[in-house]
């Protein structure tokens, strides 16, 4: 028999997935938007697949640049907290030392026992600020949130792996097949991002995928719509 605990790793296992896949869906869905809102507009090859090519460089930039300020912002945040941490270890050791006995008494040690190992602790600086910042903070000193870097380039790529999916059929396929090969294309790629998201809410695969598929045409076809009425204004 599994542990009961193996779901929760489970749950950990999956938050990759879960942040790879919606990045994509908002490249594909906010893309798919864009390209079939110009598409409504104008029947210009070259200015559809300019607007599809500029969409997903912007939006990869712009989540690109707002996920490294996200992290770098609680990056930041981690280490103010920390640097107010250490000088209240330096200045209160006794203070500090009963407040992480509270902690470790939360947690189920007996008076004696949380009383002897917060001795412990406090008697070096660098495991006591460990201790405090992970039991006190929620913080873990070692990866202070991850990488914004890493964080700002994964955001990029997973969100032109999306957008990208309905610009490629404006590169190969000309005249008015283009429009229908891009909504085919982003069709399956939400019917995909939609079974996708039923491996972590548990939904069926077939009913994420459909509704992904709908609720995506359904933005896609507003703005069809929208792009095809102002391109009547302008050209009228």
């Amino acid at each position: 028999m599994r542990p009961a605990h193996s779901e929760l790793h489970r749950i950990h296992r999956v938050g990759w997935l879960r942040a790879a896949v919606l990045g994509a869906n908002d490249g594909l869905c906010s893309n798919l938007s864009l390209v079939m809102g110009v598409a409504g507009a104008t029947v210009d090859h070259r200015t559809i697949l300019l607007a599809g090519s500029a969409g997903l460089l912007a939006g990869a930039l712009s989540m690109a640049l707002g996920e490294w300020i996200s992290v770098q912002s609680a990056r930041e945040l981690a280490e103010r907290e920390m640097r107010i941490e250490k000088r209240e270890i330096e200045e209160n050791p006794l203070e500090e030392r009963e407040e992480l006995e509270l902690i470790y008494e939360s947690k189920g040690l007996g008076k004696t026992e949380a009383k002897e190992l917060s001795k412990v602790i406090m008697k070096d600086e660098k495991t006591a600020l460990d201790a405090l910042s992970r039991e006190e903070l929620g913080i873990d000193p070692a990866e202070l949130g991850g990488s914004p870097w890493t964080a700002a380039f994964t955001s990029f790529f997973l969100f032109a792996v999306g957008a990208v999916i309905p610009v490629v059929p404006f590169m190969v396929v000309r005249g008015e097949a283009a429009p229908l090969v891009a909504v085919g294309a982003g069709g399956l790629g939400l019917l995909v991002i939609g079974v996708a998201i039923s491996l972590f809410t548990g939904r069926s695969p077939l009913w994420s995928g459909v509704r992904q598929l709908l609720l995506g045409f359904a933005a896609a076809g507003a703005t069809y719509a929208i792009g095809h009425a102002i391109g009547v204004a302008v050209t009228g």
